[in-house]
């Protein structure tokens, strides 16, 4: 029998929290320590509505992966570099104490795909991968977010567009049969002993 703990992470659950800029909402999917807010979390996987231009929140000692998943793009400008992100399922990594601003390429709206740790609290940063098709998961832990429509299944369990699980124990078989983020669930510095 194949040892493999999974926690189901379903989409329905998340609840929309509006930014204090008003210019979107974001719905936490994940995050270590489990309730921590937004200034004392160790790493933090979300999903952005943006919504209207403007500055994303500074997040000081903070780096971050974003992936586009839905919306014509945007134009980010961080520390003064113009950056296009048009491209849908394609990680892009910034800091995220760096100032800043978001201008929308198209009329509707964009959803990202956000990773965010803080680097004096892991031993490691996570890893972020889209996958599409037939693998293998390394033994471990992972969280998988189905962000394509076509959905994905991991572990005996389907997911719809932005479900998600997390997988600890042996290799697991992953059926991506769209675009499905794969982020290897990093380990906090202070529980490097545990």
């Amino acid at each position: 029998m194949i040892d493999i703990d999974v926690r189901d992470l379903p989409a329905a659950d998340r609840a929309a929290v509006p930014w204090k800029n008003g210019g979107g909402v974001t719905r936490e999917i994940l995050c270590h320590p489990e309730g921590a807010d937004m200034a004392d979390f160790g790493w933090r996987v979300s999903l952005a509505e943006v919504a209207a231009d403007g500055p994303f929140s500074a997040f000081p000692g903070v780096d971050r992966t974003l992936t586009m998943a839905e919306g014509d793009g945007m134009e980010l400008t961080v520390a003064g570099r113009p950056t296009l992100v048009d491209t849908r399922y394609a990680p892009r990594d910034f800091p995220g104490d760096a100032p800043t601003d978001c201008r929308l390429l198209g009329a509707g709206n964009v959803v990202n795909f956000n990773v965010m740790w803080r680097r004096d609290a892991l031993a490691e940063p996570p890893s972020v991968a889209v996958v599409h098709g037939r693998l293998t998961l390394a033994p471990g832990r992972a969280l998988v977010v189905a962000l394509g429509v076509e959905g994905a299944r991991v572990a005996g369990r389907e997911l719809g567009r932005y479900d998600a699980v997390l997988v600890d124990g042996a290799a697991t078989p992953l059926h991506a049969t769209g675009a499905t983020a794969v982020v290897t669930v990093p380990t906090a510095v202070t529980d490097r002993s545990a």
